[in-house]
């Protein structure tokens, strides 16, 4: 994408959204050190137009490059979690819903997806392919979409 596309889409959505400044390439290249995994083109490209979306209530649509590293670590270095729900490795959480469920990158047979993961039920359910499918149904949808 051309540098500002994200920030054009995301406001032409939701005028209400608040951007934050950009995140630098030395800062996504600690997040793909700490989180032992390559973060996807689009997430990446997003980051560097905006350190994280939220929409006018305060929801967290896409987190900033700290919470990325803070949660997903937390995630996977839980000991409840660890012993409750199937290993988080191989995902990348970005986003969450006031609702509770929490959105993340997987690898599917088909490439990068966005998946659903309901903590009641450690159900993990693909809901979209790309980040740009993500963004309209969260911003332009509301809260409930992935139901």
């Amino acid at each position: 994408m051309i540098k500002g596309v994200w920030r054009e889409l995301i406001l032409e959505m939701y005028p209400e959204a608040d951007l934050r400044d950009p995140a630098d390439e030395v800062t996504l290249a600690e997040v793909e050190k700490h989180l032992v995994l390559p973060l996807p083109f689009e997430l990446a490209s997003l980051l560097q137009e905006t350190d994280g979306v939220t929409n006018e209530y305060g929801d967290e649509v896409v987190w900033g490059a700290r919470r990325l590293v803070e949660d997903n670590l937390a995630m996977r270095r839980e000991p409840d979690y660890l012993e409750l729900y199937a290993p988080f490795d191989e995902m990348i959480f970005f986003g969450d819903s006031d609702m509770g469920p929490q959105f993340a990158y997987v690898h599917t047979d088909y490439g990068p997806g966005i998946v659903v993961w309901d903590h009641e039920s450690d159900r993990r359910r693909l809901v979209v392919v790309s980040l740009r499918d993500y963004l309209a149904r969260c911003l332009i949808q509301g809260n409930s979409w992935f139901r």
